[in-house]
């Protein structure tokens, strides 16, 4: 069976050369799947999973805009709708520089899977642009998305795609989005989610990623009989996710002790409590300054700078019991999870998309720890957004307690399915092959029952 992967491997590499994220996306699956096939070949005479691995469809388009300064620019914006097998195309626009076909290819692919394991009817898709809005005037950034949704507002509707916020892409630009689109198409619908309370959207959505993440950690601690209370926790990233994910594991008895952006890390060994967090919120979120700034504010703290030369990242090789990885893809390297499970870190759940490197995914799991893979863990986000999509449908609010229930229900779910699956398959507790199973079968089966399309 293992030829059968590497044949798929290597048809899909050569018809999607120079994207090494997207390959190893579906090649993490695929080998999961092999236990599925064995058991049940009419997956693969079905060819599902080549299916799946090849977009529905793909947008790619010019977004030209006036800076500040009167000057033209002119950026790349994206749409991939890999798999509306079960749902509407769903998931968020991400504007940073990195951004290039591979990597929306990579999240919408991991996409598909995390909305089925959701429970709610969503297919998967991804966006986005290599326009960087770090250091752009709010009236730059809205002429971009003015001119970035011009083009977009032809391919997506809340009956057909449903954007979202990544990174790069907050309440401000979900704003200036759905302020052109409605200009446009002079209709008000929920076309997009993360909008504003006051006009669609959903208590709890900008913290449901990072609840979801801890409702997830407690749920695989708890299988056995332990907690999150007084865990020393390692968080990576200080936007949304990284915020709300600390948020909660104060609420949690926890104690988070690092934050981290792109210039490099702090850490804090009397922990990141309330106050701090608060003060991080506004340096992040209203400021938009640096991580290395908590320092200044808070001596007892470190700074270390990021070394994009080195092997290893020391915010992993800190002593802990449980690390969140919420920054991006592939930012847990072998070292660093080596590092991690010498240090006796007992929980890896991933607030990023794909954040561990194959090898570091195998030594978790040989290691036994608990690793809850980004496409359960963090799965809380794109369930939010579902329930916003439910709430504009029917033109209501749900209160803030009932969202946060329907979310924590909803993260319990989505574990005890992948736990349940990953049994099944004579796998026990391997959450990777648990969800990656779990998930396809949902998908699998909606496209046997629709035919060949």
């Amino acid at each position: 069976m293992g030829s059968y992967v590497d044949a798929l491997m290597s048809d899909l590499v050569a018809k999607n050369p120079g994207e090494p994220e997207f390959h190893q996306a579906v090649r993490e699956v695929a080998e999961s799947l092999e236990l599925v096939f064995e058991r049940d070949p009419k997956y693969r005479a079905a060819k599902i999973l080549e299916r799946i691995a090849e977009p529905e469809r793909v947008i790619m388009f010019r977004v030209s805009w006036v800076d500040d300064q009167g000057e033209i620019q002119v950026n790349r914006g994206y749409r991939i709708e890999m798999s509306s097998a079960i749902g509407p195309y769903k998931g968020g626009l991400r504007f940073h520089p990195s951004v290039y076909l591979g990597i929306l290819k990579f999240l919408a692919f991991e996409q598909v899977f995390k909305n089925a394991l959701t429970t709610l009817p969503m297919g998967g898709g991804k966006g986005g642009s290599d326009f960087d809005p770090k250091g752009k005037s709010d009236a730059e950034v809205m002429r971009f998305c003015q001119s970035f949704m011009t083009e977009l507002q032809r391919h997506i509707g809340p009956n057909t795609d449903v954007p979202a916020g990544d990174i790069g892409v907050g309440g401000r630009e979900i704003g200036y989005l759905f302020g052109q689109y409605k200009r446009i198409k002079n209709e008000f619908s929920g076309v997009l989610t993360g909008k504003g309370l006051e006009w669609g959207g959903s208590l709890i959505r900008p913290e449901a990623t990072g609840y979801g993440a801890v409702y997830f950690a407690h749920e695989m601690l708890s299988t056995r009989d332990d907690s999150l209370e007084g865990k020393v926790c390692l968080v990576s990233g200080s936007g949304n996710v990284a915020q709300y994910t600390v948020e909660k594991l104060l609420d949690m008895g926890a104690k988070p002790v690092t934050l981290s952006d792109s210039d490099g890390f702090v850490h804090d060994p009397e922990g990141v409590n309330n106050e701090k967090l608060a003060w991080v919120m506004e340096l992040k979120n209203e400021r938009r300054g640096r991580i290395r700034e908590y320092v200044e504010r808070f001596p007892g703290a470190t700074f270390t700078p990021a070394d994009p030369k080195a092997d290893h990242n020391p915010l992993w090789a800190l002593p802990a019991d449980c690390a969140f990885p919420s920054a991006t893809q592939n930012e847990i390297g072998a070292k660093d999870a080596a590092n991690l499970v010498n240090n006796g870190v007992k929980v890896v759940c991933e607030g990023a998309n794909m954040p561990t490197v194959p090898e570091g995914v195998e030594r978790f799991l040989s290691a036994g720890i608990l690793y809850g893979p980004g496409k359960a863990a963090n799965a809380g986000g794109v369930a939010v957004s579902g329930l916003e999509m439910s709430q504009d449908a029917l033109r209501i609010s749900w209160e803030r307690e009932e969202v946060d229930a329907r979310l924590k229900n909803i993260m319990r779910s989505i574990h005890q399915q992948v736990r349940e699956t990953a049994e099944e398959y004579g796998t026990p507790g391997n959450y990777v092959n648990g969800a990656n199973i779990a998930a396809f079968r949902k998908v699998a089966d909606a496209m046997l029952d629709q035919g060949v399309v």
